[in-house]
């Protein structure tokens, strides 16, 4: 018996497709016989197993256990919530050996997919493509004593409890009102349980769990899904509002004047407050993210370090470096002072409660002090998937050849006096990304231009923006 994936669900970070499309039980089951035949074929045994809010998760999983089962690993069961929980589930639970979450994050509701951890690592890149080789050649194992066994664990309220450590022995807090925007996500629930230990006022929105996404897209990165939770910090004279994607491992954050703080802007006041404690730390940010962050990181006597953008590679940098610190534009943030590492928009937030209180500012006074920079948004256009990589490669090889000061860990970044633009291949999709930052519009505009120059020297051009 074996098994053939199409191909595009196969991910850099995640297996991820359209259910009814390219996505199916008969996948769900064939992932679930691989992963435990390469668990076991390491020594391990048990595995955790958790689900989103999505329509489809609840058939996904139980086709996914029933794989696992199959080839001999042992499934704990811990149910509904976020992808951070089952990441708990894993890092705390000295038994489990590896973990899977069936999530969609923030992508259409049609959508679904699988985050998998092994050995306490992202299992991510040439580890996915090993379970579609796997599958193909129907290389997975039979145990002689037969199927794995199978246990319900509930994990929340440990979870919730672990969460609200994060502001443990930290006065004055309780004077914040804050909004928290569930999304109608899988966070829902986890929000309503960790509000009502937290300190302070607190105003929720769209907590019930929901899988259609009734009242907005789960996505805190796209500014337009943050206008509930503007309006009700400008309604009550709330202090700031968080939001959560749809699987609560990304945080959107809006100062009490409805402005919204990015997620590289965020990592610039959790490195501030952490360099208080933890002097010459080395903090991580990704390629995609503004200079002013690294500049905030030096300023305040830390180590920055650039790195590849993407969630996996965030957490995989840490466990080689030791940082204590790291996030991504796109919101992933990762705490591993006093935490596991992994990213938690639950702990992010709460963590930016106790960061106010230790710094003595307000998520508004935080937000005012940072510098205005100007710059695009992720400009993502089409390319066919024979080029893409190519193309990095042509312009990377010109810019050397002209004495250009850039760094080229992930696609190409480029430094010159009025800023900085970026060239990246996506890693899951035939897209190209631009980005660029400067001080001034017109600073910006030659910035662009210059990526466009390098895009018409290869032969391509900026289109139509494609989706993410």
């Amino acid at each position: 018996m074996s098994h053939r994936f199409d191909p595009t669900i196969l991910r850099e970070y995640d297996i991820r497709g359209v259910v009814g499309r390219d996505l199916a039980a008969e996948d769900a089951w064939a992932i679930g016989r691989c992963f435990a035949t390469v668990l076991r074929r390491a020594g391990g045994r048990k595995v955790a197993v958790g689900y989103d809010g999505r329509l489809s998760s609840p058939m996904l999983e139980a086709a996914l256990v029933d794989g696992l089962r199959a080839s001999g690993a042992d499934v704990v069961r811990i149910g509904l919530g976020p992808t951070p929980m089952l990441y708990y589930a894993e890092a705390s639970g000295a038994d489990v050996d590896g973990a899977i979450q069936i999530t969609g994050s923030h992508n259409p509701v049609d959508h679904n997919g699988f985050k998998l951890v092994l050995g306490g690592r992202p299992f991510f890149g040439p580890d996915i493509a090993m379970l579609g080789e796997m599958a193909e050649r129907g290389d997975w194992d039979d145990w002689d004593e037969g199927a794995g066994s199978l246990e319900d664990r509930p994990v929340l309220d440990a979870y919730v409890e672990r969460i609200a450590q994060g502001i443990a022995g930290i006065a004055g807090l309780a004077h914040l009102r804050i909004s928290w925007d569930a999304g109608n996500g899988a966070a829902g629930l986890a929000v309503e349980r960790l509000t009502a230990r937290l300190p302070g006022e607190h105003h929720l929105l769209f907590t019930e769990i929901d899988g259609r996404f009734p009242n907005h897209h789960p996505d805190p990165t796209e500014e337009t899904n943050l206008a509930d939770l503007k309006a009700l910090v400008a309604a009550k004279g709330l202090d700031f509002g968080v939001a959560f994607d749809g699987d609560g491992d990304r945080i959107g954050v809006v100062d009490s004047l409805g402005r919204a703080i990015w997620g590289d802007q965020l990592l610039g006041i959790f490195a501030e407050d952490l360099l208080a404690r933890l002097p010459g730390a080395t903090v991580i940010g990704d390629v995609k993210a503004s200079g002013a962050l690294f500049d905030t990181i030096r300023r305040c006597g830390g180590q920055p370090l650039m790195w590849k953008s993407g969630h996996s590679h965030m957490k995989a940098k840490m466990r080689e470096t030791g940082a204590p610190l790291a996030g991504e534009t796109s919101a992933h943030l990762f705490f591993a002072d006093d935490f596991y590492g992994f990213d938690d928009g639950l702990y992010a937030a709460v963590r930016l409660m106790a960061a106010t209180a230790r710094l003595g500012r307000s998520v508004t006074a935080l937000r005012s002090a940072m510098p205005e920079m100007l710059n695009t948004p992720e400009l993502r256009f089409q390319v066919d998937e024979s080029r893409k990589f190519a193309a990095i490669d042509e312009v990377r090889a010109r810019l050397a050849a002209a004495g250009a000061d850039f760094v080229d860990i992930d696609g190409v970044r480029v430094t010159t006096p009025e800023g900085w633009w970026l060239l990246r291949a996506s890693n899951t999709q035939d897209v190209l990304v631009a980005r660029a930052e400067s001080g001034t519009a017109e600073g910006l505009e030659r910035l662009i231009a210059q990526v466009d120059a390098q895009l018409t020297l290869s032969g391509l051009r900026r289109g139509p923006q494609a989706g993410h």
